[in-house]
């Protein structure tokens, strides 16, 4: 083998100097056959182009020498001058003849060789058929001007000491120095900007200028004032700044006129060189130009590209992005290929983020853009899609592009994607962190029926806040909400947490109750050391571990607190009182300071065995002593724990055979047979055990199987909840699937309807008087509009057509933009509305990310903006756990041995737990669940005329057949009275409406001829019904016509129930001495059922989720 090798010749050196003359000899030894291309290298002329030229090294290496030899030519001629004797005698001999000393002669001329050599010999080289184009270029002409004297005064001696223009050199090494710009960018295969190109050639024509005209005015002024170089040099600055002092001047006619002709060529020439500058400035700031690699390599920067950049997705960015006090230092580089918003540009000019945030006009299929954002660099790229958008699969398609793109060339960039439709995120499985929007969206929208307002929890849960907002509101409501909306998920490792160190070997309620009673945290989940799955309340016979990973809600993390000891506050304020009720209950304060949080530390010493009675005190007792509650034990006791058996459902077996015809259906529990999409998660859920005909799934035509043809006729037992969308796509399988999850009870499913089409007629067929709550999607052939705002417009109508026809219904809907949501339940003449209105402008101000949350219908959890959770997209760089926790919240992904949402309802018996605290604990030591906030609803004050309005004319009738009827002139006389007070707020309602309608009755009272006392009383009353009908009253009656007139009962449908009333909001982890009220609705994760199963299973009266509807008798008993 070692023979074989030493026998292979080597290589052949190829374009070395001695190859341009001798040639290839070696291949010309050798006995192998070489094979020639048909190229005609072989040459001498062809080697020495190869040489001088095409090489790019090589053809580098000669410009170099070419500049330095232009450079070292000027620099003699500043020597000669220096040398050269102060001038006497003719002034005009002086301007051609110089003093030139032999060893500077000799140089000049070996210089002179040199260069007029190789300018011959490339211009022989770059011949091609047209000599007179060789001979009169510029810089050949300059070159035998400055090289020929010399050679000539070699064989004439006399002539050694005639003066030649060296200093012209200057221009030829600017030439020379452009050459070999471009041919060190080909070398190096690195394209420089054009704006670096256009300042260097920009710079050099300046000096050769300003050089010129500096030795061009000594040499003339040699017959006049003999100024030296210095002198030129600051008559040249003087005169091109346009100062001109005056005391330098040129005297001789030839100096000034050199001086005219400068100027004209300066005035030429460089108000061309900036024009160019400028524009490429202009260009430059409009593409960003690069990110610098010293910047990348030093300094922590994120990428973020969008297809086009809105000022609200921005700010929503920088302000979630940089509420980390981590990420103070970091650089976010935005790639986008659109050119720069008006207004994304004057907000990048303010200070505070002109110096962190870089505008970079690229696109991200491009290796030169990702190049310039120094991607494979980056500490991550945040993908985001284009959700305005008629075609959203389109807009998919660009964003999974972008991330092959950039996975392409950074492979170790963490990656951080935002998808639209749930069939399209197998794609980008490669991704760090993935967000589909349409799961999400219809996951919370589901939920939210289910458990009232999910969105709104999530939605703060996801927000970075202090807890500030509405503090300085004068409503109590505002001020708790705000206050709890600070609350956010946060992550520690157990042994180095004081929250929950002392809880190692201990069950995870002990852990939750106890944290929560000391510090005032709600441990919610947990993550083993050699698992990557995260468990939402593991249960109690989940046993703390050391390694565990610990995600609690709080204010802020354990790591901003600060702890103050129980015991020593109480010496330094013994008489200061936390709370005031009868229990005496101790306060667990929090004080949220820019980040850091003071907590009272509580004595935690567990009660005595021999305590109160554990169980449900009797009636009697409730006067006489506060109820006890069993401790919550260290490691779970089987017997302690009431757990709900769903797997068996024994309780919902107990039916009569008369029921309904919903209850004969069976279910049985499994997973879905079929997939919509590819990367859907499985979720084992209520399955029947036949499948429907599809003609059965029409419910407004009737089949052979049934011959309903509305939802009255099915007889459903529970409440409907009807979602009105376009089309039904493949992201209402994660609407459905939540709504049908295993550990909802079967008696408690309600029945879905689709609505793809929402006219009054097929409204009223669906069942709508009757519904639960009716879920509005956003729209997705309205997203795309002229003004990016009103892509909601048509939701927003329609809302609020179904508002107005049928207040008492449900609402829940979708918005693209959260600005767009105080446009929901619109009342023009609502004051408590615009008093909302200041405060969220105030809030605004004061620099809240959440100044929206206090508009009622987003409070309530009736409205929500799917762009609200482009925050848990980046909340993930920092908190990589939100998005697995979100999922697991919304039921998207199941983890054996992870708890659900679920919600319970307090009712009047239960109000014996009195506080959050003992509800906490009673949960704690019943069923193991875990409560994590409360939504309550209060009463609200009429405020407005048009709610006066409204609880006036709710006690009128509104037939024309009971004005008829009525005799008593006192009831006349109060219908008189009221209806001075109505007409006047009816009318601003509807002014055209109302004002047309009083014309036609007072034409009718003046037109109609005088009749009997009967006819002209009919007539009258005919008047002050007219006079008295509000705009719900004529809707109440549209649509009680319809219905009739469709064979529906009217019977349920009550025109005047309105929610505005009363107002709704959530308390996010309440501080321990909340004191519960009727109807609060409290937030719970449960344990998974699946995780055990108890030796008995007793049928308990109990309500998992679903305990909002008006429906629900069967409540979780406490």
């Amino acid at each position: 083998m070692v023979d074989l090798e030493s026998e292979v010749p080597p290589l052949p050196p190829r374009y070395r100097f001695r190859d341009l003359l001798l040639g290839d000899q070696g291949w010309q030894n050798d006995d192998r056959v070489q094979v020639e291309f048909y190229m005609n290298e072989n040459t001498f002329k062809e080697r020495l182009k190869l040489f001088f030229i095409k090489n790019q090294r090589s053809s580098l290496r000669i410009r170099l020498f070419n500049f330095s030899l232009k450079v070292l030519s000027c620099l003699l001629y500043i020597i000669r001058v220096l040398l050269d004797p102060p001038p006497q005698g003719n002034k005009w001999y002086h301007i051609f003849w110089v003093t030139r000393c032999l060893p500077l002669w000799g140089l000049q001329v070996s210089v002179a060789l040199i260069s007029l050599f190789e300018t011959v010999l490339l211009g022989y080289l770059s011949y091609k058929g047209n000599i007179w184009e060789q001979i009169l270029r510029i810089p050949f002409i300059l070159e035998i001007i400055n090289a020929v004297p010399f050679i000539i005064s070699i064989f004439w001696p006399s002539l050694r000491n005639l003066f030649i223009p060296v200093f012209l050199n200057c221009w030829l090494a600017k030439h020379a120095l452009e050459n070999m710009i471009n041919d060190l960018h080909r070398a190096i295969q690195r394209t420089q900007s054009a704006m670096f190109n256009q300042v260097l050639i920009l710079i050099s024509t300046l000096l050769c200028l300003i050089f010129t005209c500096i030795c061009g005015i000594q040499h003339l002024e040699r017959a006049g004032k003999k100024l030296t170089l210095f002198d030129s040099l600051y008559f040249c600055i003087v005169t091109f700044s346009t100062v001109g002092f005056g005391d330098v001047t040129p005297e001789t006619a030839l100096s000034k006129l050199f001086v005219v002709i400068m100027i004209c060529v300066a005035l030429v020439v460089l108000p061309i060189q900036f024009e160019q500058l400028a524009f490429l400035w202009m260009e430059r700031q409009k593409s960003g130009g690069n990110y610098s690699r010293h910047r990348a390599q030093t300094e922590k920067h994120v990428v973020l590209c969008v297809s086009s950049l809105k000022i609200d997705l921005l700010m929503d960015f920088l302000n979630e992005f940089y509420a980390h006090p981590r990420l103070q230092d970091y650089y976010v580089v935005i790639l986008c290929p659109t050119e720069i918003d008006v207004q994304v540009r004057r907000v990048l000019q303010i200070p505070m983020w002109s110096q962190r945030v870089i505008y970079l006009q690229g696109s991200a299929l491009k290796d030169q853009d990702l190049l310039r954002a120094k991607m494979d660099d980056a500490e991550a790229c945040f993908i985001l899609s284009s959700r305005c958008e008629v075609d959203r699969t389109s807009s998919d398609h660009q964003t999974i592009l972008r991330a092959w793109a950039v996975k392409d060339f950074a492979p170790n960039c963490p990656l951080y994607v935002q998808i639209l439709k749930p069939e399209n995120k197998f794609h980008i499985k490669f991704a760090d962190h993935v967000v589909c929007e349409e799961e999400f969206k219809y996951a919370m929208l589901a939920l939210n029926c289910i458990c009232p307002a999910t969105s709104t929890l999530i939605t703060l849960l996801v927000h970075t806040s202090r807890g500030q907002e509405g503090q300085q509101s004068p409503e109590q409501w505002q001020k708790m909400y705000g206050r709890c909306s600070g609350n956010e998920v946060y992550h520690i490792i157990m042994e180095e947490s004081t929250f929950f160190a002392e809880y190692e070997g201990k069950s995870f309620t002990y852990a939750s109750f106890h944290a929560h009673k000391k510090f005032g945290v709600c441990l919610i989940g947990v993550r083993r050391e050699d698992n990557k799955n995260i468990l939402l309340n593991p249960g109690p016979r989940y046993i703390m571990n050391a390694t565990d990973t610990c995600f609690y809600i709080n204010i802020t993390k354990e790591e901003n607190s600060a702890f103050k000891n129980q015991d020593q506050l109480r010496r330094n304020n013994a008489s200061r009182s936390f709370y005031h009720g009868p229990s005496r209950l101790p306060v667990h304060s929090i004080i949220a300071s820019m980040g850091t949080v003071a907590i009272d530390l509580q004595d935690t010493s567990c009660r005595s065995a021999s305590g109160p009675n554990l169980a449900l005190p009797p009636e009697g007792s409730k006067e006489t002593r506060r109820p006890s509650i069993a401790p919550v034990l260290e490691v779970a006791d089987t017997s302690s724990i009431q757990t709900c058996d769903l797997l068996s459902d024994q309780s919902e077996d107990e039916t009569t055979p008369d029921e309904d015809i919903s209850t004969n259906l069976e279910y049985a529990k499994g997973y879905p047979p079929y997939s919509p999409y590819i990367g859907s998660s499985p979720t084992f859920c209520h399955l029947l055990h036949e499948k429907i005909p599809v003609c059965c799934l029409r419910l407004d035509k009737s089949c052979q199987h049934n011959y309903y043809e509305d939802a009255k006729a099915y007889g459903f037992k529970n409440k409907l909840i009807i979602v009105a969308a376009e089309t039904a796509g493949n992201g209402l399988y994660n609407f459905i699937v939540p709504l049908r999850a295993y550990y909802r009870p079967k008696k408690e499913l309600n029945p879905i309807v689709l609505l793809l089409d929402n006219p009054l007629d097929d409204l009223l067929r669906c069942g709508v008087t009757f519904a639960a709550n009716m879920v509005v999607v956003d729209k997705e052939s309205t997203m795309s509009a002229e003004e990016d705002y009103m892509a909601d417009a048509k939701t927003i109508v329609n809302v609020q057509t179904l508002f107005r026809l049928f207040s008492s219904l449900s609402i829940i809907t979708e918005l693209t933009h959260p600005a767009n949501m105080r446009f929901m339940q619109f009342r023009a003449k609502d004051c408590y509305s615009l008093a909302l209105s200041k405060l969220e402008k105030k809030e605004r101000e004061r620099g809240s990310n959440l100044a929206f949350m206090f508009r009622l219908p987003f409070a309530a959890g009736r409205v929500f903006s799917i762009s609200m959770l482009d925050t848990l997209l980046y909340q993930s760089f920092v908190k990589d756990y939100m998005i697995s926790i979100t999922r697991l919240l919304l039921g998207l992904d199941t983890t054996p041995g992870s708890g659900f949402l679920c919600s319970m309802k307090i009712t009047e018996d239960d109000l014996w737990i009195r506080t959050y605290a003992r509800l906490y604990q009673k949960l704690c030591s019943s069923t193991g669940d875990i409560p994590i906030g409360i939504y309550r609803t209060e009463s609200q004050k009429l405020r407005t005329s048009e709610s006066r309005e409204t609880a006036s004319q709710s006690q009128i009738s509104i037939s024309v057949e009971d004005w008829e009827d009525t005799k008593d002139t006192k009831e006349q006389s109060h219908h008189r009275n009221n209806h001075r007070n109505s007409t006047s707020s009816d009318q601003s309602d509807h002014p055209l409406l109302r004002r047309k309608s009083m014309q036609w009755a007072r034409r009718l009272s003046r037109k109609v001829p005088k009749h009997s006392g009967k006819t002209a009383e009919r007539i009258s009353q005919q008047r002050l019904n007219l006079y008295r009908r509000s705009e719900r009253q004529e809707l109440a009656e549209l649509v009680k016509n319809r219905m009739k007139h469709l064979g529906l009962t009217t019977v349920g449908y009550d025109e005047m129930n309105d929610r505005q009333g009363t107002l709704s909001y959530i308390l996010i982890n309440p501080s321990p001495d909340t004191r519960l009220e009727v109807n609060d609705v409290v937030y719970l994760i449960r344990p998974d059922p699946l995780a055990y199963l108890p030796n008995t299973a007793p049928s308990r009266k109990s309500s998992i989720c679903n305990t909002t509807g008006a429906d629900t008798r069967e409540e979780t008993q406490l």
